[in-house]
């Protein structure tokens, strides 16, 4: 009973709150990556990935913040509804399914109702953090494979020869070019998205100890 009355002394936060954080911090940060595209770095960084491993990391950065938006949309929606809810107004989808679900159980059973609810909210997020985590890991694989390109060029037996070395160089410099810029895209689209990631966790919580307190409340009725 500690924990469910833990719960049911927490309110929802106002899901338009959520919305504007999204939308702030998007903002802000599609405007520095335009500031980066005016500037030349974007195209520069695109030119000198001749793997294209960079527009790979950027195109699953695209799909997880738009499965992040529709996420934080969803969970605003359900936020409204039971905030609807307790101001006396009709429940929505999303609270009826959950009051149906713990309708007439033991405080034992509600319990395990909540937690079930738990597992079921964070699994509905737990893509977005897996796409920004592959952010991280697809940078590294960049920073590997450059310097693998990197040493490709290098041939200890032909470094003596001063026509050998140009060649020798610019295969290097290359290598680098691409172990840098993928290594950089992937920890910028990773930070950008977990900030967008961390603002659906919270929203998520929110949400369920909102659902939790009013079931708490529903079974005293």
């Amino acid at each position: 009973m500690g924990l469910m009355s833990e719960l049911a002394g927490q309110r929802p936060g106002p899901s338009h709150l959520l919305l504007l954080r999204f939308v702030l911090v998007n903002l802000v940060a599609g405007a520095l990556l335009g500031a980066a595209v005016v500037q030349g770095w974007v195209a520069q960084a695109i030119a000198a990935d001749s793997t294209r491993l960079t527009l790979v990391i950027f195109a699953v950065f695209v799909v997880g913040l738009v499965l992040c938006g529709i996420r934080i949309a969803e969970t605003s929606r359900a936020l409204d509804e039971v905030g609807r809810v307790r101001a006396g107004g009709p429940p929505g989808e999303v609270a009826v399914r959950y009051l149906a679900e713990i309708q007439g159980r033991d405080g034992e059973s509600r319990a395990l109702a909540a937690a079930n609810l738990k597992l079921k909210l964070h699994t509905r997020i737990a893509a977005v953090g897996h796409l920004a985590n592959s952010l991280v890991v697809l940078g590294l694989l960049g920073t590997v494979i450059g310097f693998i390109i990197s040493l490709s060029g290098v041939k200890p037996q032909i470094v003596s020869d001063a026509a050998a070395v140009t060649p020798m160089v610019t295969t290097l410099v290359k290598g680098m070019a691409v172990a840098l810029y993928t290594t950089a895209v992937g920890a910028i689209g990773n930070l950008w998205l977990m900030l967008n990631y961390r603002m659906l966790v919270t929203g998520t919580a929110q949400l369920l100890h909102g659902l939790v307190a009013l079931g708490e409340r529903h079974a005293r009725a």
